[in-house]
């Protein structure tokens, strides 16, 4: 094995600087992930060729691929650091942020993109939490199969990156919004809303800019059945757009 880890890491010092890249070189230690790799640097803040800098920023949280925060680029993949082993990567190993998002700074970016659009879709039950409602409506095990994986998003925007579709100028609201459309349509108590949510899938940005490409159900790190949300929000989308022509 290694003695020393390589790791070169793009930066970016505000988000209107110029990015640039640091070399490091770290000492090894089996079982590291990305994440403690990250943590390495921090206690000793150096680069390879000895110069004092800075800690490197990273969003991180829950050290288990629950959180969603820690998604990167890592040797140009978009993945989670706390499950990406270094024993298992190439070296040098390249760290960048994700592409598609504004930087905060070094590998942290901003990703308030994704909970726009999942207020577009109205994703969540409406409820009144004035009073006591009693128990839920109670749902079929066939309707709770098909909620639960998608109820596994952790919001890591892994899918928006690798879409082809996921940018500036179709605004398209990407894998992970389609796929929380579904989630509470199938809701008893968030179908509700369900009319509502098909309307603005069809709106800009919409469900018809995907190509379906499938990058996003191959990169999900919680195997999420995306292309099947998909195309089950195109059909219902087209069946209310039906619906609403011949109801004006």
């Amino acid at each position: 094995m290694p003695s020393t880890i390589k790791v070169e890491i793009k930066r970016q010092a505000t988000p209107d600087s110029a990015p640039f890249t640091e070399k490091f070189e770290i000492p090894y230690r089996p079982g590291m992930n990305i994440t403690s790799l990250l943590g390495e640097i921090a206690l000793n803040p150096t680069d390879v060729s000895g110069k004092a800098t800075t800690p490197v920023t990273y969003d991180s949280n829950c050290l288990e691929e629950i959180c969603g925060s820690c998604a990167m680029l890592i040797n140009g993949k978009a993945r989670m650091a706390c499950s990406a082993l270094v024993d298992k990567l190439e070296q040098p190993i390249t760290l960048a942020p994700l592409s598609k998002f504004p930087v905060v700074r070094d590998l942290a970016v901003d990703r308030s993109v994704l909970f726009e659009n999942l207020k577009k879709v109205k994703a969540w039950v409406p409820i009144d939490g004035t009073y006591d409602l009693g128990s839920g409506p109670r749902q079929f095990p066939q309707v709770q199969e098909q909620r639960y994986p998608l109820s596994n998003c952790i919001s890591c925007c892994c899918c928006m990156e690798v879409c082809p579709q996921f940018n500036d100028v179709t605004n398209f609201v990407g894998a992970a919004t389609i796929a929380q459309t579904k989630l509470f349509n199938l809701d008893p108590a968030g179908a509700v809303l369900a009319e509502d949510r098909l309307r603005a899938l069809a709106g800009d940005g919409g469900i018809q800019e995907c190509s379906f490409a499938q990058n996003c159900v191959m990169t999900c790190p919680k195997e999420l059945p995306l292309t099947e949300a998909i195309s089950d929000m195109e059909r219902d989308v087209f069946v209310q757009q039906v619906k609403d022509m011949f109801t004006r």
